[in-house]
């Protein structure tokens, strides 16, 4: 599959000395890679790493099919209840692949439901959610592997009682609740109560989750052709499964953000020339943010690491970020992901009334994007600004199953280089503990109390106005 990964920028002789990438240092990593492989190829026969496989999983991907067969038949609406993993890599996929899908009409979306991801729970956003919906058409997807989520949980209350209300006892058939194959109170109540439901691997935490019943259910149902998607990660996987860090794209380009992280880079910008791709930027803000920002190393060292991940969109962020990008302080890397081909473009005429817009004529809107791409690369380079750039054919089931993957075998390798566990998330678990006792959740009185004693030490400076 032809992605490339250009990383021309990142280097020494590019950029120079201060920020630049050295070939020695990456010669340097490759004794590392290998090892790290093996590691990787330990975990993978030891099942601790299921995400590498979730693209050939028939069985799956069977069910999922047959599913989705009966929510398209049944409803005009499918609504996702989750939040974090459990919402963002549908998002990405879903805009890039299904792009303005929710603003068709029934004829032109060949009878498919709309699809809307409700991932937070502000009131006022999830109320017009629910307007736009006839209960008696819509089916909800409540996705938390724990089924403790507080969010979820508190969205799944607030609709059960909203179609309790309209529809009666037959609420029930408006739900599939997607979570731990055994354990968990999602589990117990499609156990108990007959509701219909999928089961997330054991072992796939939410950020790697795109490639379970988490992303596919949705995407199906919606038209994706969730084969080809899995298809292009299980093709793709062939680059990414070596240890050759000069030829695995996943691996070298972890190695470069490390080595650049090294060098003060702490900041890792992903800017897609797409909008059917800008939201493949958020997922992957999860993914590299929640993996690699670690308190404690492996070995329970004190370590505070990680990049931070912030996205932006060509060409919009042209015109409002990349002046901090091009000036501002030495401490990013910016990687482009850049198109070949668009599905549609759009020639740009001629208008002989101004002859400061001839220059255009003859070009096209998708030839613009490329240039802009290019030309912001080049200047990111005269100022010595450290980026690289992904390059894909064109956006297709495919090419976005393998960016997927990509990403997520780059962001396991990283956590090996930065020494910390890439698969927990122990900062996040604080503020759920937090959110639980303030709630009033049985057993959380420690908590409280501990809640009140932080707030007890502080001298509160509020400033109120009017």
């Amino acid at each position: 599959m032809p992605i490339s990964l250009d990383y021309t920028n990142m280097m020494k002789d590019a950029i120079g000395p201060d920020s630049g990438v050295q070939d020695e240092e990456l010669a340097e990593l490759s004794v590392q890679t290998k090892a790290i492989h093996q590691r990787i190829q330990n975990r993978r026969d030891a099942g601790e790493l299921p995400f590498f496989d979730l693209p050939n999983d028939q069985a799956m991907i069977t069910e999922v099919l047959t599913l989705a067969k009966e929510i398209q038949e049944q409803f005009d609406n499918l609504v996702v209840l989750g939040i974090g993993g459990s919402a963002l890599g549908t998002t990405a996929v879903f805009n890039a692949l299904c792009y303005g899908h929710n603003l068709k009409d029934k004829e032109q979306r060949r009878g498919l439901p709309r699809l809307f991801v409700l991932d937070n729970v502000d009131p006022d956003g999830f109320s017009v959610h629910l307007d736009l919906c006839d209960p008696a058409q819509t089916c909800f997807l409540v996705i938390s592997k724990s089924g403790t989520t507080v969010e979820t949980t508190s969205q799944f209350l607030v609709v059960r009682r909203w179609l309790e209300d309209a529809v009666g006892d037959t609420y029930r058939k408006h739900f599939v609740l997607i979570t731990d194959p055994k354990n968990g109170v999602l589990r117990e109540l499609a156990d108990r109560e007959g509701y219909r439901s999928c089961s997330i691997p054991a072992g796939v935490g939410g950020r790697f989750s795109i490639f379970t019943p988490v992303g596919l259910l949705p995407l199906a149902c919606v038209g994706v052709d969730i084969r080809q998607l899995l298809n292009g990660a299980s093709e793709f996987s062939e680059y990414l499964c070596h240890d050759d860090l000069k030829t695995n794209p996943a691996y070298l380009n972890a190695a470069l953000q490390y080595l650049a992280y090294q060098k003060g880079l702490t900041i890792s910008v992903l800017m897609p020339y797409s909008d059917r791709l800008r939201d493949l930027s958020d997922w992957f803000r999860q993914l590299w943010a929640e993996s690699l920002g670690k308190k404690f190393g492996t070995d329970g060292s004190l370590r505070n690491v990680g990049p931070t991940p912030v996205n932006a969109l060509g060409t919009t962020d042209q015109h409002s970020q990349v002046q901090l990008y091009m000036e501002g302080p030495f401490d990013k890397v910016v990687t482009f992901v850049a198109l070949d081909s668009f599905d549609r473009d759009l020639p740009l005429p001629s208008y002989e009334a101004s002859p400061q817009m001839s220059y255009l004529a003859g070009h096209s809107l998708g030839e613009l994007i490329g240039v802009e791409q290019q030309a912001t690369a080049a200047a990111l380079t005269r100022n010595g600004r450290s980026n690289c750039t992904i390059r894909l054919p064109g956006v297709t089931p495919e090419t976005v199953g393998a960016l997927l993957l990509l990403f997520q075998v780059q962001t396991l390798f990283a956590g090996y280089l930065f020494d910390v566990d890439p698969l927990d998330q122990p900062g996040v678990e604080e503020g759920k503990l937090f959110t639980y006792a303030l709630m009033g959740r049985q057993g959380y009185d420690e908590k409280v109390a501990e809640f009140k004693s932080i707030q007890a030490r502080l001298e509160s400076r509020i400033l109120s106005s009017g």
